[in-house]
């Protein structure tokens, strides 16, 4: 029951993100990205993304301005999730790297939606054993509810009674441009190349 609640939140998700990017086109706005996206969403849209503030591994309170100083790819997960969170975060990273290579700076960032379990060490910790640059955040429940608001994104934790509890939530990645706000968002059936190649169209596009 708890996947088929999952999955209709994903749904969800989709259909949202479909919304935005029908109502952008629909205003006739230019997109310099236009070459860049999947044909979903439209970037610069004050529907997805926004402020937040949470806190760091030093457990330094920050906001988005602090984190968010050049191109970011941010993903929404928890450190104890078994298999869906490592492989998206470990995907996301390799991309990271192949943009690298190429001459493009790109900053990984994993938000936890498990702030219960998540401390700022913890968080911290799992960051880096996945990339060097890659940032941590967590945060009070209400600073990490308003962040995954902001963001469209789903989390529902399973029975806490049980320490090891699962927390089901969506699996976007998403490109923010500082200039630009929320730009794009990946699914994670695309793999680091593919993520490569689009992030950096929209960096050439800048």
């Amino acid at each position: 029951m708890n996947r088929i609640y999952a999955i209709a939140a994903a749904a969800i998700v989709i259909v949202s993100l479909a919304i935005t990017w029908l109502l952008a086109v629909g205003g006739g706005s230019d997109d310099r990205f236009a070459q860049c996206r999947a044909g979903q969403v439209a970037g610069g849209t004050a529907a997805i993304g926004g402020p937040f503030e949470l806190v760091n591994s030093k457990g330094e309170t920050v906001t988005d301005k602090d984190v968010i100083t050049g191109p970011s790819l941010l993903y929404f997960g928890y450190t104890f999730c078994p298999d869906v969170c490592p492989l998206d975060t470990s995907r996301n990273a390799e991309a990271v790297d192949i943009l690298e290579e190429r001459g493009q700076m790109v900053t990984p960032i994993f938000i936890s939606i498990d702030p219960d379990r998540d401390t700022p060490e913890v968080v911290g910790e799992f960051a880096s054993n996945l990339h060097e640059r890659m940032i941590g955040l967590t945060g009070s429940p209400e600073q990490v509810k308003a962040a995954s608001k902001a963001y469209k994104t789903y989390y529902k934790a399973q029975d806490k009674s049980d320490e090891y509890y699962l927390v089901d939530h969506s699996t976007f990645s998403y490109l923010v441009l500082p200039e630009y706000g929320f730009v794009e968002f990946f699914k994670r059936d695309e793999t680091a190349e593919e993520m490569a190649d689009r992030i950096g169209c929209f960096l050439e596009n800048m």
